[in-house]
């Protein structure tokens, strides 16, 4: 079985990294789990930042012709024929106008993973892209969305229910972490405390939902009961100051780490008590995945795609979005009960083996992939 690969947002072998990328290279591991021979169809980018109609269409021919190459291949070695062409993130900003035209050259299926419709952008600036995601919506014979909020959003494209799949976020196994006492080395040589519990938060320090999502933690902790914890901040970026400064009322607990690398984040999040972060306005996070793999429960709100990678009462606690005040509660409750934050971190760790695994994502993908190709 061939696969064609797309992703217009961001190609999986884009140099730059980001979330993006991260999620089209899981599910290119996740394709190939399914023993399927998977090739990167095209590099090229679709997305158009400004809102300019003139790029959007100098795109849009760019990306027929690129089609049109391909599906002149594919006519010429007829052995490298795709069975499926499986496009990853298709949004107004970013549109598919490869793979409809391909898989209905090719009388191939085609599938979507993380697409999103935003109504209000009709008749904007995006209109040319717009229209474009919307057409590779309703081509698409499974459409995958990552949250259920995008599903609401999709469902009255779909011409029927079982082309859309509710495919929530997943990812890779544990990769090799630091030893885990290093963590503990860090965290004193930043000023911190051996002895407090630790309250973990990880996030870039730039403007938008980043910073607002600092903001809005460092109105929980005024609302935390007692002097026995810290939070461990993990990140940098161009508001680091800013972000310093509002934490600067509770100087001595909270500790700054820096940007981390990923084996240094696995050995952080083994050595949290628990995850805290409120989300604003994030798609869903990856950071809550990669908690719950190492077994640490999350404390954020109820906001987007959080739902989909924390499961309230769960892996975690979810409270009303922008309720600081319950969020502190939350995080008081399992701070001050062992046990209980030692049955959310068994159920934490669980629920992302069991349910958000590169595993369970590609087992789910061969089951939809079996009945789809021909």
């Amino acid at each position: 079985m061939k696969v064609a690969f797309y992703a217009p947002m961001k190609s999986p072998d884009h140099p730059v990294p980001s979330g993006d990328r991260r999620m089209a290279r899981l599910f290119l591991r996740a394709l190939e789990m399914t023993g399927a021979d998977v090739q990167v169809a095209s590099h090229l980018r679709s997305f158009d930042k400004s809102g300019d109609a003139a790029a959007q269409r100098l795109l849009r021919d760019k990306a027929l012709r690129e089609a049109d190459n391909l599906i002149a291949a594919y006519s010429q070695q007829p052995e490298t024929k795709p069975d499926l062409f499986f496009t990853y993130h298709v949004y107004h900003k970013a549109p598919d106008w490869i793979g409809p035209k391909i898989a209905d050259a090719l009388d191939i299926p085609y599938y979507i993973a993380e697409a999103s419709h935003a109504p209000k952008q009709q008749n904007g600036p995006w209109q040319l892209g717009y229209d474009a995601a919307e057409h590779a919506i309703r081509a698409a014979g499974r459409v995958l969305h990552m949250t259920r909020l995008d599903g609401a959003c999709l469902e009255p494209l779909m011409s029927s229910p079982s082309r859309l799949v509710h495919f929530p976020p997943f990812i890779e196994p544990t990769p090799m972490a630091a030893d885990l006492p290093q963590a503990a080395n860090w965290v004193r040589d930043a000023g911190g405390s051996e002895t407090r519990k630790n309250l973990l938060a990880v996030g870039m320090m730039r403007d938008g939902d980043k910073f607002n999502s600092y903001k809005q933690l460092a109105e929980v902790l005024p609302h935390l009961s007692g002097s026995d914890w810290q939070l461990l901040i993990v990140g940098d970026g161009p508001r680091r100051p800013d972000v310093e400064a509002l934490f600067a009322p509770f100087t001595e607990q909270v500790i700054f780490l820096g940007e981390r690398s990923e084996a240094d984040l696995v050995s952080l999040y083994e050595y949290a008590d628990l995850y805290i972060w409120p989300a604003c306005g994030e798609a869903f996070g990856m950071a809550f995945l990669e908690a719950g793999r190492a077994g640490l429960p999350a404390v954020s709100c109820q906001i987007r795609g959080v739902p989909d990678v924390v499961a309230d009462g769960v892996s975690g606690i979810l409270v009303a979005a922008g309720d600081v005040s319950n969020m502190a509660a939350a995080a008081d409750r399992l701070l001050a009960d062992p046990a209980l934050l030692a049955d959310f971190s068994g159920r934490a760790r669980q629920f992302v083996s069991k349910e958000r695994s590169l595993k369970a994502a590609a087992v789910r993908l061969a089951s939809y992939m079996k009945q789809d190709i021909k």
